[in-house]
Order: C-alpha cells, then sequence, then structure tokens
C-alpha cells in the first residue's frame, strides 16, 4: 500500500511525539519498521519533499 506524502509526515510526528515506543506505534498503525525508517531517512535529508513518492523505474538502464 501506498501511503501519500501527508501520511507518512502524520505517522513521522506520531512517532516522534507519541508517548509510546516507535515500535510500539508502528505495530498499532500497522506499518513495517523498514518501512518507516526508510521514509524518516528520507525526511531528515531532504525535509517533506523526500516523503513525496519516488519513480520504481531504475534511473540507468
Amino acid at each position: 500500500m501506498r501511503y501519500p506524502a501527508s501520511e507518512k509526515l502524520e505517522i513521522i510526528r506520531l512517532v516522534e511525539e507519541g508517548h509510546l515506543s516507535a515500535r510500539q506505534t508502528l505495530a498499532k498503525l500497522g506499518i513495517p519498521r523498514t518501512t518507516f525508517y526508510r521514509w524518516y531517512d528520507r525526511y531528515l535529508q531532504r525535509g517533506e519533499a523526500g516523503l513525496q513518492d519516488q519513480s520504481p523505474k531504475p534511473k540507468h538502464v
């Protein structure tokens, strides 16, 4: 399932500001930790623009 950037940002904020651990919050939301941390790394590097969907096509063939 693909999440829009706005939902990804909301999930990141829930994890950052929540009183539960990241693991517990993500388990309740049904989001794999690897997926969340991929989003979070892109968010830290490029801000909200990093959360936009990227084309799954390779850049070079």
